[in-house]
């Protein structure tokens, strides 16, 4: 199905001279004179290799059918991720290299939307707000406001954040899994 290359996001599956690709980053600009233009960063899916294209927003690309749908994360192995159709029971290994740095944030029992090309993981999409727990932290010092300052913090699934002064170890945070930003304290 072809689609204007200026429709096109960060995660989307384009198909180039019979290669998938998938979108890492869209941009679109309009310079002050000339056509404006969308710069796409892909990635290779077949082997990984990374690819910048400059296309004219009135161009069209190919757009590959891809499968998104719920699965739930099981566990990790040597062969790789494993997840499951809660539909119909499924399952589907992803390599690391489909995972990335989203390895950190998957814990068991946890819904990702999983991008599918007959039947092959080929991208991964997070929820976008996670729980863990703080397991190590500075002591707070006294006279620090919460207003501006926060202190470094090691959080169960391994990730540094930063977090207010007032969280200590054992408290449950949530955070943004675009960019491991401390957002709350969790409710539970």
């Amino acid at each position: 199905m072809k689609v204007s290359a200026s429709s096109l996001r960060k995660g989307a599956v384009v198909d180039l001279e019979g290669k998938l690709y998938v979108v890492l980053s869209a941009e679109n600009i309009h310079p002050g004179k000339g056509t404006p233009v969308t710069q796409l960063n892909m990635r290779r899916i077949s082997d990984g290799v990374k690819i910048s294209e400059r296309y004219r927003t009135t161009e069209t690309v190919e757009r590959a059918i891809v499968d998104d749908r719920d699965h739930t994360f099981l566990y990790q192995d040597g062969e790789g991720f494993h997840f499951m159709n809660p539909e119909n029971y499924d399952q589907v290994v992803a390599s690391e290299d489909i995972i990335g740095d989203a390895a950190p944030y998957l814990t068991d029992g946890c819904t990702v939307k999983l991008s599918t090309h007959d039947g092959v993981p080929i991208a991964i999409e997070l929820p976008r707000l996670a729980t863990f727990e703080v397991v190590e932290t500075e002591p707070s010092v006294k006279g620090q406001t919460a207003s501006s300052s926060y202190k470094p913090a090691i959080l169960s699934n391994g990730l540094r954040t930063m977090i207010p002064p007032y969280i200590g170890p054992g408290t449950k945070i949530v955070i943004l899994t675009e960019d491991g930003s401390y957002q709350e304290r969790a409710k539970d």
